[in-house]
């Protein structure tokens, strides 16, 4: 696995992974932004605190993309299914 050389709140991190470099990068600065975000909204609070509560957030992001998914996903075999009828 290739390593990549990634930066969040200013720390050097050296992961692996299967992504490819720059696609690493982007993840790691959205991680940093979302960090940052909730840092400027609470400014006492611990940069672990930070990464916890923007971990939290979007988790919530990706679970509502993914009920959101699955909606679509429901809908457009409904309508397959609708229009496969049409043929039989």
């Amino acid at each position: 696995m290739p390593k990549t050389e990634i930066r969040i709140l200013g720390q050097k991190y050296t992961i692996k992974g299967e992504l490819p470099e720059e696609q690493m990068k982007e993840l790691a600065a959205y991680v940093d932004g979302r960090i940052r975000e909730v840092l400027d909204k609470s400014p006492n609070i611990t940069p672990l605190n930070a990464a916890i509560l923007a971990a939290l957030n979007i988790a919530g992001e990706y679970k509502t993309l993914r009920k959101e998914q699955k909606e679509i996903t429901d809908r457009i075999s409904q309508k397959a299914s609708m229009l496969t009828s049409l043929f039989d």
